[in-house]
């Protein structure tokens, strides 16, 4: 049945399903992703190679080189994902345990759709120093950290701080991963409709990392502050919200930055004559009144990621009179979420060795993922790429190697060519080695599970 067809029933029964059906697949499988060897085993004679004694000879090279680490070892190829549970989805601090099968979920997304092995590592601390201290300490494992759903305003600090401290790159997916994609999709929903970047004015529902990085990003790709407005939990951030001024350093700059029309009020006023909405807030539904939507410019544009829920339903957007509606979930059309970000950007990443991750290269990835969209004829169901086309991904992990590169942040120099042949060779080996476990059912049949 076509989605227009359905009644709002049939449309929250389907948009409950997944949530269904992870409960019975995650109990049927105990856990999404296992560790498997990946080295020959030709005879038990083979382990005196892969173990002692044999192994002491890489050991003694890493120690005279520590960079041979990255010839000899998983280090070149691995990340881990970090989190404390503070701040999972839109459920807010449900602790490290529960955080497990999100972060299992990412570094399932990082294998599969990246080529990248992923170790989801959650802590038993909420404390920001002892989150440093921690991942400081594990970073000689990695080749980079994948910082995942911690709590603000800690999540910037600690960031700050890793990225100043660690030899390897550090990121905040919930920051920059997120900013990345939202500003790709914002890119291409602007063609669309027919109106200029740098004339667009932004509404941003919500002042969490999220929302306060993809500003940042909207910013540095060519939208401009004063026509940009957000507004949080209380009201529109502005000159007047001194009280933030000494607690909150990130939304203090936004008051300062931004809001060029001097809007005043909560979230009816700021919407009023936007061309986007990009919400980050509280889940729905009705974090955003639907008839707030007709309140917008010609032709409203609305992101509603906040995750499991959006903050309105897309029909309940469309009804209202927006023209695209994209959300963070892969069940409805235009789905702006950072997982056709981060596999690639940490591709490109690894392959270059790149000793961080910069806003530029976040930009390089979102221009290429919009023109991925526009090259194979964006509409208003489609205004970035989908996880299925597999493509994309090496294109995007060239475009933030090339990037590093130019900035001068690679440890390996590498022409467009060996880039794009080394991420197609990653990308396709991971999603080829998933397809066979599965034909031969090391990875057992999920309709098993309903049986």
């Amino acid at each position: 049945m076509a989605e227009e067809e359905m009644t709002v029933e049939e449309r929250l029964a389907k948009a409950k399903q997944p949530g269904i059906d992870a409960m019975i697949l995650h109990k049927y499988y105990g856990g999404k992703i296992e560790v498997v060897p990946k080295a020959a085993v030709r005879d038990f004679s083979d382990f005196a190679i892969w173990y002692s004694p044999g192994v002491a000879e890489p050991c003694r090279a890493i120690n005279k080189d520590i960079e041979e680490v990255y010839a000899h070892t998983w280090k070149w190829n691995t990340v881990a994902v970090v989190s404390d549970g503070t701040r999972v989805l839109g459920l807010g601090d449900i602790g490290p345990e529960a955080a497990m099968p999100v972060m299992e979920g990412k570094a399932m997304l990082y294998k599969y759709l990246g080529g990248v092995d992923s170790v989801p590592i959650c802590l038993d601390t909420k404390d920001p120093d002892k989150i440093i201290e921690a991942v400081k300490l594990m970073a000689p494992s990695f080749g980079g950290i994948n910082l995942e759903d911690i709590s603000m305003p800690k999540c910037f600090d600690i960031l700050d701080t890793l990225r100043k401290e660690c030899k390897i790159p550090v990121w905040h997916d919930d920051q920059q991963g997120t900013a990345t994609v939202e500003v790709a999709g914002a890119i291409n929903a602007m063609k669309l409709v027919g109106k200029k970047m740098e004339e667009a004015h932004i509404c941003m529902v919500g002042a969490g990392a999220a929302n306060i990085a993809i500003a940042r990003l909207l910013l540095a790709t060519g939208f401009k502050p004063q026509n940009l407005c957000m507004v949080d939990s209380k009201s529109i951030l502005n000159l007047e919200r001194e009280e933030i001024k000494d607690t909150f350093k990130q939304k203090w700059e936004i008051c300062q930055k931004t809001n060029g029309a001097g809007k005043k009020g909560g979230l009816k006023e700021a919407m009023k004559g936007a061309d986007i909405v990009i919400a980050a807030s509280k889940p729905g539904p009705g974090t955003i009144p639907a008839e707030y939507i007709k309140l917008m410019a010609n032709d409203p544009v609305v992101f509603a990621t906040a995750n499991p829920v959006p903050e309105v339903w897309p029909w309940e957007a469309k009804e209202a009179g927006a023209k695209i509606v994209a959300t963070g979930r892969s069940d409805f059309p235009n789905q702006v979420n950072n997982s056709m970000g981060f596999p690639a950007i940490f591709r490109g990443t690894l392959d270059v060795r790149a000793k961080t991750i910069t806003d530029e290269m976040c930009i390089a990835a979102a221009k290429e993922l919009a023109k991925c969209a526009e090259e194979k004829g964006m509409h208003e169901e489609y205004i970035i790429p989908t996880m299925s086309e597999w493509e994309v991904f090496p294109r995007e992990a060239v475009a933030v190697a090339l990037k590093a590169q130019e900035q001068g942040i690679a440890r390996l120099k590498l022409s467009r060519q060996e880039i794009y042949d080394r991420a197609e060779f990653m990308i396709k080996r991971s999603r080829g080695l998933t397809a066979d476990m599965m034909k031969n059912g090391f990875i057992p049949d999920a309709a098993k599970a309903y049986k």
